[in-house]
């Protein structure tokens, strides 16, 4: 194959995406190699790709292709996540837009629709990671509702209450008004709003005289026959059982025994007495709700108090309410507060800033509800889970998150994993006439076993109900490990044998509590093991500004957009280079612009590479230029290994990029280029190919497209179908010649500082130009003699003893060097040069020796530290003694 003077990235992409599929690549099946496996995070079935997915899936694809390229059995397993709230949501609004409604629907009817929608809808995400250039073994592709999963949520639930870890009981819970279910704690995302604090005045009640001691303190905020509440929910008056006072509150100790009604409904409650009321916040009364506050459901218990619910579930008030009934909480707020007013209750209004509870899949505001629900007992299953953390058995990545960590599992609270709704695993409880149920795998097994109970002969299948309920979604999500390898039908089948434990997870943090622990937690009870070695965390994709993406600010860019106009190589490159694991991405489109640029410079390289003609009987003249580089790729490629043993991929990435761009484009390419039009000799040109071809292996976990196109081109040979760059097996590391580095590093300076004369001086790049050094730190410039003067395009390389007269100088490590020109020098820009150079060595000295007299920092730091710092004096102090000599002799 012949490439294109042009990088066509889509035709690119297209091309090496079937035939990897084509020829099995991304497939994965036991065998005797050593397996890498990652469980892709599975995304909502009704998900849409995005900038978060974007990162996520790109840093698995880069581990994964990775490791194919190390001789491993790698193994991404593909998935998607019922996300039972969610896709509920989007089958109700699909039936609203045919005139269907949920409640004419029978269960049935609706999962049939809800189906429907889901193989309509349900793969766009993993087709939309095909262009990103996933690599997952899409023939395992599971989804949280298929049969055998599900039958493994169903098992694992009967396990746990057999265990006597599941109970059903009434708890405050979070209620999702427009899910109209139950949420978790970790469901709930809370933000700061503004709202108003309303001032409320309750009437006490005058069946007993009210006395007012001289020695209370009369705060304005009561009077003879009524105390003051402040809320910022009025709408919630009509659900007081009490108004609670602090015992020790001296201004209402009058009120202590006493009786209130609450305005408009005139119920009569009792004021109570509880430490647990802030004397100095609000008035110091507090009304008490225990249907609608969890703090207030606590209290009332502690004081036997009623509990009235006057909400329904999708959020409007009901009966008990008796005013308003029907009207929605928010539009009853703003009704209730005219009516107070009106009435003489509303004493004043204050602006007020709090945090509420926000549902994390709908953005409804949290309703605290009483509600009869399951839950699982997560105490005895956290402590294990930590464990793992702790010991450091499992990884957390960066281990600023340990803490986070420890602190959710050693405060963990039961988890509800009930919800109301259709979509999803049905809770396999069956309840008798009688009330109680039973718990069984199905209909036919709960009748037996309730016969055998109850011994009620004329007991039918048709007495048993199942529970409404469906488990919550992350209830099967937390066993995605082990279920993708089919672990709970089959616990010693040979996939999970060979793929169990997991090597990597990739994440975000705000899921480690809900996800990754749970997950830890299943592995440890139903496997006994570890779920995964290492959790690599991301950080959230912000816009330039530091804005979390969204669709309301418009500033999240369509992911299919950039890859259709940077191409997915560039688009990976471009979020990669700046997203270090745990912070956060400050995505900018002109990332994915270098990404963009990095490959056509690749691409660019390679042409020129390809265009040289060859000449077999020339001799190698590039043989420093072949060995440096050599060392310098060895380098490299240890640091790129053990930026990857630390998980930090920005890092490897950068390190390669400048492997590229800088030593191999921008150096080595014009250190043996020929001149033009004329032959590369045999041994170069072979150096370079094969120089090229690791290059392209070490670029392809990042960039995947450019670099098998490359691969193919006949510039390599022909290759067989197989011999792909994705399976070509990664460069070891080779020996590295550190002193080759160190002088090279030298000579790229000489070069740099000659054509920042040429520059300051306005003289051509064409004109030749001698250069006469002194050399201190016995490098043998000569020895570089022919790249020097290639690339300083220098008439004349010669030692001198002595200073060179009305010359422009310069100092690279403690060595001096001179061009002299045929214009005068100018002394005194010349002296000022020198002289600032000074000041800057002195400076840079004064802080050397600051360290090297620190009596702590000598008895605490390395000794090879110490010698660092000990190199650093005494190279300027040699570089200072060159520059007061240089400045002397342009003063004389």
């Amino acid at each position: 194959m012949s490439i294109a003077k042009t990088y066509l990235p889509k035709q690119a992409e297209e091309k090496w995406y079937s035939y990897w599929l084509e020829h099995n690549f991304f497939r994965s099946v036991p065998d005797g190699r050593e397996p890498y496996t990652i469980v892709i995070p599975p995304p909502n079935v009704t998900g849409v790709l995005h900038m978060g997915h974007m990162l996520n899936n790109t840093i698995q694809d880069v581990l994964i292709r990775r490791a194919r390229m190390k001789g491993k059995n790698a193994c991404w397993v593909p998935g998607t996540d019922h996300a039972s709230i969610a896709t509920e949501a989007k089958v109700v609004a699909m039936l609203k837009e045919r005139g269907i409604s949920k409640k004419d629907l029978s269960r049935p009817e609706f999962l049939a629709y809800a189906w429907e929608w889901k193989e309509k809808y349900g793969g766009i995400i993993l087709e939309q990671l095909k262009k990103l250039g996933a690599s997952c073994d899409w023939e395992r592709t599971r989804f949280t509702m298929d049969d055998e999963l599900s039958e493994a949520v169903i098992d694992t639930f009967i396990h746990l209450y057999k265990k006597g870890r599941i109970y059903r009981g009434i708890r405050m819970v979070n209620w999702d008004p427009q899910g109209k279910t139950a949420v978790s704690d970790e469901e709930v995302v809370r933000k700061e709003v503004n709202q108003k604090l309303y001032y409320i005045r309750y009437i006490v009640s005058l069946e007993s005289e009210v006395q007012s001691p001289k020695s209370t303190l009369d705060s304005g905020l009561r009077t003879q026959d009524y105390l003051t509440i402040a809320t910022t929910r009025p709408e919630t008056i009509m659900a007081d059982a009490a108004i609670c006072i602090n015992p020790n509150d001296e201004r209402y100790v009058h009120l202590h025994g006493k009786k209130v009604f609450i305005p408009l409904i005139h119920r009569e409650i009792p004021v109570i007495l509880d430490d647990y009321v802030t004397m100095d916040f609000g008035t110091g009364c507090l009304k008490v709700t225990p249907a609608h506050d969890l703090n207030d459901y606590e209290l009332g218990q502690r004081h036997n108090l009623p509990v009235i619910d006057i909400l329904n579930d999708d959020g409007t008030l009901n009966e008990n309410a008796q005013i308003l009934v029907g009207e929605d909480r928010f539009a009853a707020r703003k009704k209730i507060v005219v009516l107070l007013e009106t009435d003489g209750y509303l004493e004043k209004v204050e602006d007020y800033t709090s945090q509420i509870g926000f549902s994390e899949r709908t953005d409804a505001i949290i309703e605290p509800k009483l509600s009869m629900q399951w839950f699982c007992k997560m105490d005895e299953m956290a402590k294990p889970a930590l464990d793992y953390v702790l010991n450091g058995d499992i990884k957390l990545i960066p281990e600023k998150f340990v803490n986070t960590y420890r602190h959710w599992m050693e405060n963990v609270k039961d988890w509800c994993i009930s919800r109301q709704l259709w979509w999803g695993q049905q809770i396999p409880a069956y309840y008798l006439p009688n009330g109680e149920f039973i718990i069984a795998k199905t209909k036919e097994e709960a009748f037996i076993e309730a016969r055998l109970k109850t011994q009620n002969s004329k007991l039918t299948t048709q007495n048993l109900i199942q529970d409404e309920d469906v488990l919550d979604t992350w209830f099967s999500s937390w066993l995605w490990p082990i279920s993708v390898f089919d672990g709970f039908k089959d616990p010693n089948n040979a996939d999970i044998n060979y793929y169990y434990p997991t090597n990597d997870l990739v994440t975000a943090p705000e899921i480690l509590f809900f996800w990754v622990a749970r997950m830890i937690m299943a592995g440890h009870e139903f496997r006994g093991e570890l779920p995964f070695k290492n959790v690599y965390l991301t950080g959230i994709v912000r816009d330039k500004l530091g804005r979390k993406m969204s669709k309301s600010l418009g500033n999240s860019p369509e992911p299919l957009e950039l890859i259709e106009k940077y191409g997915a190589d560039g688009v990976r490159v471009g979020m990669l280079l700046s997203s270090p694991a745990g912070n956060d991405l400050m995505f900018d489109e002109k990332d994915c612009v270098q990404g963009r640029n990095f490959f056509n410079k690749v691409w660019n390289a390679f042409l020129l590479v390809k265009g040289w003609e060859v000449d077999s009987k020339l001799e190698n003249p590039n043989g420093v230029a072949i060995n440096w580089f050599a060392s310098r790729f060895n380098h490299a490629l240890t640091e790129i290994e053990n930026n990857f043993s630390q998980y930090r991929l920005s890092e490897a990435l950068m390190a390669t990029y400048k492997l590229v761009w800088d030593d191999f484009c921008a150096w080595y390419l014009e250190m043996i280029k020929p001149a033009y039009q004329q032959p590369i000799d045999r041994e170069t040109y072979n150096s370079t190919i094969a120089f090229f071809e690791n290059i392209l292996k070490v670029l392809h976990p990042f960039m995947p497209f450019i670099t098998e196109e490359l691969w193919h081109d006949e510039l390599f040979g022909k290759r067989d179908i197989m011999d792909c760059c994705i399976v070509a097996q990664l460069p070891t590391n080779g020996e590295i010649n550190s002193r080759l580095l160190a002088d090279v590093e030298i000579i790229q300076q000489i070069i740099t500082q000659v054509r920042n004369i040429r520059g300051n001086k306005q003289i051509s790049p064409r004109e030749a130009l001698p250069l006469f050094f002194k050399a201190n730190s016995g490098i043998n410039y000569l020895t570089y003699q022919s790249i020097l003067t290639k690339l300083a395009n220098l008439s004349e390389l010669a030692p001198v003893n002595n200073k060179v007269s009305s010359a422009n100088n310069f100092l690279v490590s403690t060595d001096e060097f001179y061009v002299p020109l045929s214009e005068n020098i100018d002394h005194l820009v010349e002296a000022g040069r020198l002289q600032k150079e000074k000041e800057y060595l002195n400076g840079f000295l004064k802080s050397v020796n600051a360290k090297l007299t620190n009596e702590r920092f000598m008895s605490n730091a390395k000794p090879d530290i110490i010698e660092v710092e000990l190199k650093k004096k005494a190279d300027a102090e040699a570089k200072l003694k060159i520059l007061d000599e240089s400045l002397s002799a342009l003063a004389n």
